[in-house]
């Protein structure tokens, strides 16, 4: 273990280092420094497209420089952390590059999350300056600020995105000061880049440690290998991103051109329509994207009759992919191969799915080939399964995180070889790849969005109504899964209802994205012999019950 210049504790060393350099895994760099690199190359090169703007790489940089200045004359410094709670917005993209100008670590925040959960890892993260847009599709992201403020002595500036005031203070203003960097901070690569929050069994979010240098080639290599597997070699990469950037694919997607000779296509919102638009237009080749937008994607395709000829490969991962959709997007669309992926914030994309020549049923019926990661399956008591033996996943690789920013969780997530337990369980095949069968951790993928039962257990267990509660997964056909309350009520209480229970979660502040939508009150639970919850035979009720 490392102490960090942000002061979090991560799982570095010499011999780490000099493994992961030697063999060409980490560059070395920042992502400023590649961004520099291509600017002097090509320095019109459009990198980035959101709807109408088509940003090149020194417009991005010019204004990351400006943003970073004026920062570094606030009294920014490396190793202090900056949030922003943006969409798909060019903003986000600016910001990105400023902080890794001077060697701060940026947390994004999902937009969908409120006042809970941003109050949570704003304090937990040590966060001293937040970008918010002031209001964005209905929600006051400035009040919710206000807010916080007084609970957050950390957090010096408030920094609003796109307000129509034009305020001191502003993104836009600070921007606007027009300062240069006297000198640009020298930043060590192995230094803390980016803390990333994702849903924990305890209902505490975990942050998740990234270095600079265990990012920006994540989608790089994935492109190198999915190239080898199809037609897209030779001509330029153009990937459809709809995954939010404060997620770690949507983050990869706005890193990749400044690494590769790639460009990201954004769209603020999914909208399987416009998607169609813009593959066309753009000549996108390849997206990477949750279940349900493959799904939607190939049913406006087929409504409408287009092939999109230009999209050669979709990446499809997150949530369940049924293999018969993998199937239909051979049938539907000209020449794209779709295929299943596996990863997560902690360890992204593990496999890299399957695109070549007689593999679509490896690529409908596993979750990809293992690419530039060692994994292993391991059973309860830790030791080693063979091939086609179903245990936990546990993975090592280049890209893997270097620790959580809680060092209990860190301590209690990896093995003395530094293999990381991701309690999924599964299987590897014979051809290398991994199937997953099940969780351990008891977390709902919501449509690629991991949600802590328990912390939706612990909001409804505060409600008066309710003696007991337990939140299960319920399948949901186009998310996958989504989330289902079973509820013991107190004597008496016979108006609790679901529209009660959704009022009382609302009222705590969560994402919708945590909100019930089925609730069945019963008068226990099954148990085992010591009182657990038997949360599979809750699983098996609701299915049986939605088949019903």
């Amino acid at each position: 273990m490392r102490t960090d210049v942000s002061g979090w504790q991560v799982r570095l060393d010499d011999a780490l280092i000099q493994r992961y350099t030697a063999s060409g895994d980490w560059p070395g760099k920042t992502l400023a420094d590649f961004a520099y690199e291509l600017a002097a190359r090509d320095p019109e090169r459009v990198t980035h497209v959101f709807g109408e703007q088509r940003c090149t790489v020194s417009e991005l940089l010019a204004e990351a420089e400006m943003l970073a200045a004026a920062l570094q004359q606030r009294g920014l410094e490396a190793g202090d952390v900056v949030s922003f709670q943006l969409p798909n917005w060019r903003e986000a993209v600016v910001i990105d590059l400023a902080t890794t100008m001077l060697g701060l670590v940026v947390a994004p925040i999902v937009p969908i999350y409120r006042d809970t959960e941003v109050a949570f890892m704003l304090a937990d993260a040590g966060v001293k300056a937040a970008f918010y847009p002031a209001s964005y599709r209905g929600f006051e992201y400035a009040a919710m600020m206000q807010r916080l403020a007084p609970e957050l002595p950390r957090l010096r500036l408030h920094i609003p995105v796109r307000s129509d005031g034009g305020e001191s203070g502003s993104y836009d203003a600070l921007v606007g000061e027009g300062r240069r960097l006297a000198e640009r901070p020298k930043v060590d690569a192995n230094a803390v880049k980016m803390i990333l929050y994702t849903s924990g069994t305890t209902g505490r979010p975990k942050g998740v440690l990234h270095t600079h240098n265990t990012g920006p080639l994540r989608l790089e290599r994935a492109f190198e290998t999915w190239s080898r597997g199809s037609d897209i070699a030779g001509i330029a990469n153009v990937l459809l991103m709809a995954s939010p950037v404060t997620h770690v694919t949507g983050q990869s997607g706005m890193e990749l051109p400044f690494c590769s000779d790639s460009r990201t296509v954004f769209m603020e919102r999914w909208s399987a329509d416009e998607a169609l638009d813009l593959i066309d237009a753009e000549r996108v080749t390849a997206s990477v994207g949750a279940t349900p937008f493959l799904h939607e994607l190939l049913g406006a395709a087929e409504k409408t009759g287009r092939r999109l000829p230009s999209l050669q490969v979709f990446a499809c991962g997150g949530a369940e992919v049924p293999p018969a959709l993998i199937g239909k997007a051979y049938e539907v669309l000209e020449q794209c191969r779709a295929f299943r992926v596996y990863g997560s914030s902690e360890v992204p994309l593990t496999t890299l799915g399957f695109c070549g020549e007689g593999e679509m049923e490896l690529a409908a019926t596993t979750d990809g080939r293992i690419a530039d990661y060692e994994v292993r399956i391991l059973d309860d008591e830790g030791h080693p399964l063979s091939f086609g033996q179903e245990g936990e996943i546990c993975v090592r690789g280049p890209s893997m995180f270097l620790g959580y920013g809680d060092p209990d969780a860190t301590a209690a997530s990896f093995d003395a070889e530094g293999f990381f337990a991701t309690g999924d369980l599964g299987r590897v095949t014979q051809e290398g790849a991994i199937v997953v069968t099940g969780r351990k951790k008891d977390l709902i993928n919501r449509g690629g969005e991991k949600v802590s039962a328990k912390e939706v257990e612990d909001i409804l267990h505060r409600m008066p109504q309710i003696r007991e509660a337990a939140v299960v997964a319920m399948p949901h056909a186009r998310l996958g899964e989504t989330l289902c309350a079973y509820v013991i009520a107190r004597p008496g209480d016979e108006k609790l209802n679901l529209d009660s229970v959704l009022g009382f979660v609302a009222a705590s502040g969560v994402a919708r994205q945590k909100y019930p939508e089925c609730l069945v009150v019963v008068e226990d639970f099954p148990r085992t012999a010591s009182g657990k919850i038997r949360k599979d035979r809750l699983r098996a009720d609701i299915r049986q019950r939605l088949e019903a």
